[in-house]
């Protein structure tokens, strides 16, 4: 299959609309106060997003209130939410959307594109293999319905979430946020923009979705998406890191001279644009295979992950050290930025994790 990597005019459009979007609505002040407060999220930034732009389900279909776009226009809103570290629950309810649409949820669907948060009821750090799961016993109550019982922790978006898609004895159930027997506890997450809670279940309410091998590959497809997308936020996170580093360089003068004429560091941010680059195509890469169906999907996004993940990371921890001591202040963007890249690095699965995913679907001797 032959994939264009190119942005089109469209998704050009859609960038400078949300870039200037966030520029009004999420700068870096509002950004601190949100992680600084209780809230999960930036409930009004969300709502712009979800109910006023309809950002949050473009691809979502067009019968059911969303945009009927892909994947590709997906991944090019989560660039700019990276760059700007944007304290929302787009990711995890862009993926849940993945896994409504491939199992045909039309009514759950219709809420999420009606601005209703969703998340997957999975550890952060599970990926596309499904290995780790959460091991929730499902019962049955007196007239019928299912009944789960169990724990998961370090779910994402999932305080904030209205739907739970929970993974349970080889089936998936919705349940509902408000349900009886259904706890969230807040748990410290390294990212404040992106905050975590675990789940406790006695009893719970469900309804079920799917089963079996419809489940499995509901599931799966989600996971493999949510890889893809999550590398483009990472693209996005190295690209401010990048470029306020540079500009910060050219301003900074240290023995009379700008601290970016200094040729060790010249260096260091050539190597990391080069890296940059690398990142961006295979983002790009992830995201037109999932868009477009490509039967190599899971390997893109596999190879998308094992390098944006440690480049976000390398971009962001570059970024703190050449700004010097403001880079270590609570007063920069600097350590949000860090922070994001840090835990986002272990979300749908390690690098390392990836990598050994490559090595099999590639069918690679080990070393």
């Amino acid at each position: 299959m032959t994939l264009d990597l190119r942005y089109t005019e469209e998704q050009e459009a859609l960038r400078d609309s949300v870039r200037a979007m966030l520029t009004d609505h999420a700068p870096w002040a509002r950004v601190l106060k949100v992680a600084e407060s209780p809230e999960p999220d930036d409930a009004d930034l969300w709502r712009l997003l979800s109910v006023e732009t309809g950002l949050a389900a473009l691809a979502v279909p067009e019968h059911l209130g969303g945009a009927g776009a892909t994947v590709a226009e997906t991944a090019v809103v989560l660039e700019e939410l990276g760059r700007a570290v944007a304290p929302v629950p787009y990711l995890g309810t862009t993926v849940a959307a993945q896994l409504l649409v491939h199992l045909g949820e039309s009514d759950l669907l219709r809420e999420l594109a009606a601005g209703e948060v969703m998340a997957l009821a999975l550890p952060f750090d599970v990926g596309p293999t499904g290995s780790g799961l959460p091991g929730v016993e499902v019962s049955t109550a007196p007239d019928g319905s299912p009944l789960l019982n169990g724990t998961v922790s370090s779910v994402a978006d999932g305080l904030r979430a209205r739907v739970l898609l929970m993974p349970a004895g080889g089936a998936l159930f919705a349940v509902e946020a408000d349900a009886a027997g259904l706890t969230r506890t807040p748990v410290v997450s390294l990212d404040e923009t992106r905050p975590l809670c675990d789940l406790a279940m006695w009893n719970a309410p469900a309804r079920l979705l799917a089963a079996g091998d419809r489940a499995a590959a509901a599931l799966d497809a989600a996971l493999v998406a949510g890889a893809a997308l999550l590398a483009s936020e990472q693209l996005g996170l190295a690209q401010w890191c990048l470029d306020t580093t540079v500009e910060h360089l050219k301003t900074r003068y240290q023995f009379g001279r700008p601290v970016g004429s200094f040729q060790a560091l010249k260096h260091r941010l050539a190597d990391l644009w080069v890296e940059l680059v690398q990142a961006r195509a295979v983002a790009r890469h992830a995201a037109a295979s999932v868009a477009q169906g490509d039967p190599d999907a899971r390997l893109a996004a596999a190879l998308a992950q094992a390098h944006c993940g440690p480049v976000a990371v390398r971009a962001a921890e570059e970024c703190v050290q050449m700004h010097g001591g403001i880079g270590f202040t609570w007063e920069h963007p600097a350590h949000l930025y860090l922070k994001r890249a840090k835990s986002a690095a272990v979300a749908y699965g390690t690098a390392a994790h990836h990598r050994a995913a490559l090595a099999t679907l590639a069918n690679l001797a080990p070393a």
